[in-house]
């Protein structure tokens, strides 16, 4: 089995490691910033000083950090991994950034002789845990086999979507799918309750129709609940829909809703909520409204 470099143990990248651990692998991590969990330690997760070190001492590399600049600091940066590469090695880039420079990330790792796949994910810290994620790969077809039974222990539907980009293409298109969703059931239960109807009744019985989504289940859950604990961030998804947004100027493409429901996560934010997790856009509709679904 190859050897996995493991960079950025976060909500996500914690028990995406913790899965290849528990399948067999040896998982290496960096701990020039901080140490890693305990419970991946136990697993017997290494560690080594530097990314350089860690791309030194793996055949795979995979990195899932916050945004673009993050990925560019790890990569390439001092003591990055790009510095610890030799040829026929390989980087997977499982975080959710910009496509553009993913190109050209990809490019400066193909230079060194090593594969280069973008990754990113669908299913937040639930399908992180389950290993029950969604994965968007862009590459070449040869990398993508390669990579095949790594990502198996991560997720369910893995998908070559097409060559170093498409993968943060698609990612940025789940985001835009998700947020407007979202935003459709925030509103959705906010004029229901407003109403006089019990939310929780209302979102029971849309579950049996046409309206039923993984989103009305488990973010309008959360909604009436008000377990606003982050799965996925406000902050992440705002970034994410920038991408979108920046993309859509550069392409001339209109997203409209896309825009107004990155101002109800704008919203949010300046309201001190930016760490809340992103079912919370209602809380914008909600101050609209004059009205919580929650009360």
């Amino acid at each position: 089995m190859e050897i996995i470099g493991f960079i950025g143990l976060g909500i996500m990248g914690a028990p995406m490691a913790g899965h290849l651990l528990d399948a067999g692998y040896e998982v290496i991590a960096s701990d020039h910033r901080r140490k890693p969990p305990a419970d991946l330690l136990a697993k017997g997760l290494k560690t080594a000083s530097g990314h350089d070190a860690v791309a030194q001492a793996a055949d795979i590399i995979i990195t899932m950090v916050p945004d673009t600049p993050q990925v560019a600091e790890v990569l390439f940066g001092e003591k990055g991994v790009a510095e610890g590469l030799s040829p026929g090695k390989m980087v997977i880039d499982m975080s959710s950034i910009s496509p553009i420079e993913t190109k050209e990330f990809a490019s400066k790792i193909n230079a060194l002789g090593c594969d280069y796949l973008d990754a990113p994910v669908s299913g937040g810290e639930v399908g992180a845990k389950a290993a029950s994620l969604t994965i968007m790969v862009g590459g070449e077809e040869h990398a993508f086999e390669r990579a095949r039974q790594v990502f198996e222990k991560m997720g369910k539907n893995i998908t070559l979507v097409g060559p170093n980009g498409v993968g943060q293409t698609t990612k940025v298109a789940n985001q835009i799918v998700v947020a407007l969703t979202i935003e459709a059931v925030a509103e959705a239960l906010v004029f229901a309750s407003k109403a006089g109807a019990d939310p929780a009744k209302v979102r029971q019985a849309l579950m049996g129709g046409l309206a039923a989504s993984r989103i009305l289940e488990v973010h309008g859950e959360r909604m009436i609940k008000r377990t606003f604990a982050p799965g996925f961030r406000i902050e992440l998804h705002q970034k994410d829909l920038n991408l979108a947004l920046e993309g859509a100027k550069t392409l001339g493409v209109a997203l409209p809703n896309t825009s107004t429901t990155q101002q109800l996560f704008n919203s949010c934010a300046a309201n001190g909520g930016a760490k809340e997790d992103h079912s919370a856009l209602v809380r914008a509709l909600e101050r609209l409204a004059g009205h919580d679904v929650g009360g």
